[in-house]
């Protein structure tokens, strides 16, 4: 007898019509859920641990789509982190678009995977490039990559500028007694300390610099820093400006660096996270003066730009330098005139990954639907609400400025509480969905931070923040006296 032969299978559904339902079903749920975000929460915990809610063993069988979607409706839905809200003040994250959302859609649906060969993705990611140079102020032939987000791509620029340095044979001797430093300014992002640390630099090998008053680097402290590490025989090789601290929005003297490194033969890095899309505004543009000059700048479209997560962007400037650092060849990956495999050089070669998504289609659907002056009044927008919370702060007794404002971040402190309460007002702002901001420290003292990112924030809700942190502050604080009271006695 013969062994039965399986019935082929196939993972599209049996009725179209019936997952058509469901699908425009979701749609507009989503449509829903945007349209009504004011009314909701900003931010709340899921129901009981967290942890327990997601022990379900692996499932064997299938289970209806429309009972996985009740799950996702009950379980997943309501309990997102919040950056879609209007009050959501927290750290640095966009809040997308409805456009962003069907870009998604339409990206995954096409299920294109961007690493190499010759298709219109990969078109489309590099007019993303070629778009996101210009705006930098960078050569139109500039070279580039869409990727997660600025961690990677701040790690990417000093394998760049590691192998500019030292010459592609670092690949395969790896660094040995190189002594290569970089230079940063102490207000840089951690996850450029992190970079150095993954390239085998190891951290201690990030020099960060002090910071004049307004939190830029101090160009003076990194003139005798780098001589200074010269004279003990180490390679001075890559310096690190911010373009929008991630603590008070900061930004670097962008020309003076630029013109340090020419002269120190230096490569200049641009970590510019949620900054450079302020450069999309004709009157915030000139305080990233000296961009233009940088080797490479990397970025986020899904900050500023309200692109879903994720889109990381880097540029640089030399396409020649870039591919030394990523590219290697494989028999499987080879080239052709003509073809699939046509195309080269390939988004491989100018990263770590070869199986890649299609991130541009949303960046590419935004900039065209609203385009780079629309995306600018938004960030108009974003600062000038910072400029009305400052005023609040400044003209409230109990409420304390700790920084200036540059662009949209605003620090400041409940003045009558210690360290203790500014986290406590924070989490308990959070925990009742009435807004939510972050803490950080500056100064040695914990202080509040409210980030305004969103382009769906108005006046009433950065209102809402100063009189908020007021009022649960002075409950906070008559508590905590109750509680001293009661103690001494």
């Amino acid at each position: 007898m013969h062994p039965e032969v399986p019935a082929e299978t196939s993972l599209d559904p049996d009725d179209w019509d019936e997952l058509r339902r469901l699908g425009h079903r979701m749609l507009d749920d989503e449509f829903d859920a945007l349209e009504a975000l004011r009314q909701a929460p900003v931010w709340q915990r899921q129901p009981g641990s967290a942890d327990e809610a997601w022990r379900e063993p692996l499932p064997l069988r299938p289970t209806p789509l429309q009972k996985v979607y009740a799950t996702y409706r009950r379980s997943i839905a309501p309990y997102g982190n919040g950056n879609r809200h209007p009050r959501f003040f927290g750290w640095v994250h966009g809040g997308g678009t409805p456009v962003g959302m069907l870009a998604e859609m339409l990206a995954a649906g096409l299920n294109s995977n961007l690493g190499g060969r010759d298709h219109a993705p990969i078109g489309c990611e590099r007019q993303v490039i070629r778009w996101a140079a210009e705006l930098l102020g960078l050569p139109s032939e500039s070279s580039g990559l869409l990727v997660t987000g600025t961690s990677i791509a701040n790690f990417m620029a000093v394998l760049i500028a590691r192998t500019a340095a030292l010459g592609p044979g670092v690949r395969e001797q790896g660094l040995a007694d190189s002594h290569l430093v970089a230079y940063a300014s102490a207000a840089v992002h951690g996850c450029v300390a992190k970079a150095c640390d993954m390239a085998g630099l190891g951290s201690h090998h990030l020099r960060l610099i002090e910071c004049t008053d307004s939190g830029a680097i101090n160009l003076a402290s990194l003139r005798a820093a780098l001589r200074a590490d010269s004279e003990r025989g180490m390679r001075p090789f890559l310096v690190v400006g911010t373009g929008g601290s991630v603590d008070t929005g900061a930004i670097d003297d962008l020309a003076g660096l630029a013109r340090f490194c020419r002269a120190e033969r230096l490569w200049f890095h641009v970590d510019a996270a949620f900054g450079a899309i302020a450069m999309m505004s004709a009157r915030l543009r000139p305080l990233f003066a000296g961009i233009e000059h940088a080797d490479s700048v990397a970025f986020d479209f899904h900050k500023w730009a309200q692109v879903p997560y994720d889109a990381g962007c880097l540029v640089v400037r030399d396409r020649t330098a870039h591919l030394a650092t990523f590219r290697r060849p494989a028999a499987y990956l080879a080239r052709n005139r003509r073809g699939l495999a046509a195309g080269d050089p390939w988004p491989c070669d100018l990263g770590p990954d070869l199986s890649r998504g299609f991130r541009a289609l949303k960046v590419w659907m935004t900039l065209k639907a609203f385009g780079a002056e629309g995306l600018g009044r938004c960030v108009e927008q974003s600062c000038r609400l910072a400029q009305r919370l400052a005023a609040r702060i400044d003209a409230n007794l109990l409420l304390e400025r700790v920084a200036p404002v540059p662009l949209n971040i605003v620090c400041f402190r409940f003045r009558p509480g210690g360290d203790d309460i500014q986290a406590a007002i924070a989490a308990e702002l959070q925990e009742r969905g009435i807004a939510a901001p972050s803490t950080t420290v500056i100064d040695g003292r914990v202080v509040l931070r409210a980030a305004i990112v969103n382009h769906r924030t108005r006046g009433e809700d950065v209102d809402a923040l100063a009189d908020s942190v007021v009022a649960t502050g002075l409950r906070m604080d008559g508590i905590a006296v109750c509680q001293a009271s009661q103690i001494a006695v």
